[in-house]
């Protein structure tokens, strides 16, 4: 009985340890680790060096942090391309203080610029249907979405990190 209960345990022990070091993995593979005060940091994985949290590198190509929804912290930026993808847990909608909202697929990606990020791909907004965002330029308190039209909306709306609200479809 003693040798069955030493199996059963030792199995036991040998899959919580597996069960641990994949959830390690995954930690890693994710590129993400957690520091003060919550904040996500990340390594480039091409170059091996440390990235600035999404909300920042935003700030410093000057668009308002709540472009992209509060769990939107895992990305990859080209600084000689100036590609930008943005990773999402799910495809979710966020809503603004003016009305509008956005939707975002599960990556999006585009370029960015002082005060501007084109060619996007994977965002809409609803403009009486739902249309594909191309681009969004900060001018002053407006921010300009490029939607096969130019539609304007104040750029405050979109000063705040907003959670996403899932949805079945992009």
């Amino acid at each position: 009985m003693d040798q069955i209960m030493n199996k059963v345990g030792s199995y036991w022990i040998g899959q919580r340890a597996n069960k641990e070091l994949n959830s390690v993995g995954s930690d890693i593979s994710s590129l993400g680790s957690s520091i003060e005060g919550g904040t996500k940091w990340l390594v480039n994985k091409i170059k091996g060096k440390m990235q600035k949290p999404l909300p920042d590198l935003l700030k410093e190509y000057d668009l308002p942090v709540g472009i992209f929804p509060r769990d939107a912290t895992n990305y990859e930026f080209n600084e000689e391309t100036q590609k930008l993808t943005v990773f999402i847990p799910a495809i979710c909608e966020v809503g603004y203080k003016d009305s509008s909202i956005l939707r975002f697929n599960t990556t999006v990606t585009g370029y960015l610029e002082k005060g501007k990020f084109a060619d996007i791909e994977g965002m809409k907004t609803k403009f009486v249907l739902w249309m594909k965002v191309t681009s969004i330029a900060s001018e002053g308190s407006k921010l300009q979405f490029m939607v096969g039209m130019k539609k304007s909306r104040s750029r405050e709306a979109y000063e705040v990190h907003r959670d996403g609200v899932s949805v079945d479809k992009f």
